[in-house]
């Protein structure tokens, strides 16, 4: 197989390209956007925001693949984020896919076209098993994403100090359904 580039994507409404230090204002603005990080853990400081830019700038470095930045490709404003990560659950590496929208773009459908995409890259370009989703028990909205992408409840699972809802497809399930 040749050398895998997946430094930037598109769907049929948004544009992606891996994060890059200069997104690192971008970050901080998500991560002072309450609306933004009320399932992700609450708000940020500059040293979270940094920790966070330098952890995800090393997962590209490690993996070639990792966050993305998305965009509206007519007009070019970043939308969110969405991300394909290596993920330790109980001692165990999971392939996990998440997606974090500004609030104007919620309820579009923006979220599932991206899971969607990030699970397909998952199991046809990086030949993974199965793909995970994490979220707060609360968080019915991105479950439903989840679900959509051909993903079922798996278990609860304790991740950075919180019980979250694990939610699994595996190559198997994909490939029947996808």
């Amino acid at each position: 197989m040749g050398i895998l580039n997946l430094d930037a994507f598109t769907t049929s409404r948004l544009s992606a390209e891996r994060l890059t230090p200069a997104h690192r204002g971008e970050i901080a603005r998500m991560h002072q956007d309450p609306d933004v990080m009320e399932h992700l853990g609450g708000v940020r400081n500059a040293e979270q925001t940094e920790e966070y830019l330098e952890r995800n700038l090393a997962h590209w470095d490690r993996y070639g693949y990792g966050l993305w930045m998305l965009r509206r490709p007519e007009g070019g404003e970043l939308v969110g984020r969405a991300v394909l990560r290596h993920l330790t659950l109980e001692d165990r590496d999971e392939l996990e896919t998440g997606y974090a929208f500004y609030r104007p773009y919620w309820g579009r459908g923006l979220a599932t076209e991206v899971a969607r995409r990030c699970v397909r890259m998952a199991f046809e370009i990086l030949a993974a098993e199965s793909v995970v989703g994490l979220t707060l028990p609360a968080n019915h909205a991105s479950q439903r994403v989840l679900i959509k992408t051909g993903m079922s409840r798996d278990r609860e699972v304790r991740h950075a100090g919180a019980l979250h809802v694990l939610l699994r497809v595996t190559r198997t399930a994909w490939s029947a359904g996808g």
